[in-house]
């Protein structure tokens, strides 16, 4: 299993709801982590699995007492709230300012994240909401523990060149210099387009022939479908059939590409895993099964998405 970061250079381009979204689709038990240092937004939006709001104290911001003294992978389920909907949360910090609380431990806590895939007990994918960066952003001393790093992007011509240039600063850091397209680097650098859908395809073409000439490392590994009333009821702001939204549908697209060319390398403990699928009825299962009881069924409240 892996740790998957989304961010995005600047704007507001909807790293959350791109983040909710596969989260909520992802194919096996995943833990959604809001790891923004400028603060989250679930607790201010999404209903916890008892009906009342979310606890800001628990998640990102009690986890870093216990990463001070040594984290073992295990203990980040001691700070995991479920939503409404069962999708497993750590809720991220309500302030800019709280951010200090964490200075020097986001690679202690890339590591935990990383390796919470192979606990004998509840192996799980962590995907990582990391909000937008910029060269100082201390969060990015996680993506080096990633299996991906995922640039989120609209597709306004400022935006896409903004991703090209975040994709190259990324590859210089992480890969050590610009990366042709026979030489891509680890953690692999992609680059998903929130995309109308009928104008996807010449879009993607566009920003993969950006991406080669400069050398970044990156490629677009899909597009999620620019879909407000989609992004709505998945915040649960308003009713109707989640799972048939375009939003949906196309995550569901995006997760099935990525397991499909990078899957075979996150391996599961097999024995682990059969225990977590031998859980009594009522636990939390597998995050993500839109559609299916207890999960991302398109009731409000259980999950957020907006930034």
């Amino acid at each position: 299993m892996a740790l998957i970061v989304l961010a995005a250079d600047k704007g507001s381009p909807g790293v959350t709801t791109a983040a909710v979204a596969l989260a909520a689709v992802w194919p096996r038990r995943a833990l959604l982590a809001e790891t923004d240092p400028a603060g989250g937004d679930l607790v201010y939006r999404s209903a916890a699995a008892h009906g009342g709001m979310l606890n800001p104290n628990t998640g990102m911001l009690s986890i870093a007492a216990t990463a001070r003294r040594g984290l073992v992978p295990d203990q980040l389920w001691d700070h995991v709230q479920p939503l409404s909907g069962g999708l497993e949360v750590l809720v991220g910090l309500g302030i800019a300012e709280q951010a200090a609380g964490l200075a020097g431990l986001w690679p202690t806590l890339g590591s935990a994240f990383a390796q919470l895939g192979d606990s004998p007990t509840a192996p799980a994918d962590v995907i990582a909401d990391c909000g937008r960066i910029s060269g100082d952003t201390p969060v990015v001393d996680l993506f080096q523990h990633a299996a991906l790093v995922l640039l989120i992007s609209r597709t306004e011509p400022e935006a896409i060149a903004r991703v090209r240039d975040r994709a190259a600063a990324l590859s210089t850091k992480l890969h050590g210099g610009p990366r042709g397209a026979a030489s891509l680097g680890t953690p692999f650098i992609g680059v998903v387009l929130i995309a109308d859908p009928n104008n996807s395809g010449k879009l993607v073409n566009q920003v993969n022939d950006m991406l080669v000439h400069a050398q970044t490392g990156a490629r677009v590994v899909g597009t999620l479908a620019e879909d407000p009333a989609g992004a709505e009821q998945l915040a649960g702001r308003k009713r109707g059939r989640l799972d048939k939204s375009m939003l949906i549908r196309s995550a569901r697209k995006v997760t099935s590409d990525l397991y499909q060319q990078y899957g075979a390398a996150w391996t599961v403990p097999s024995q682990a895993q059969q225990g977590y699928q031998g859980q009594a009825p009522g636990q939390p299962g597998p995050a993500g099964h839109v559609g299916q009881p207890g999960h991302a069924g398109g009731q409000p409240g259980h999950a957020g998405a907006g930034r």
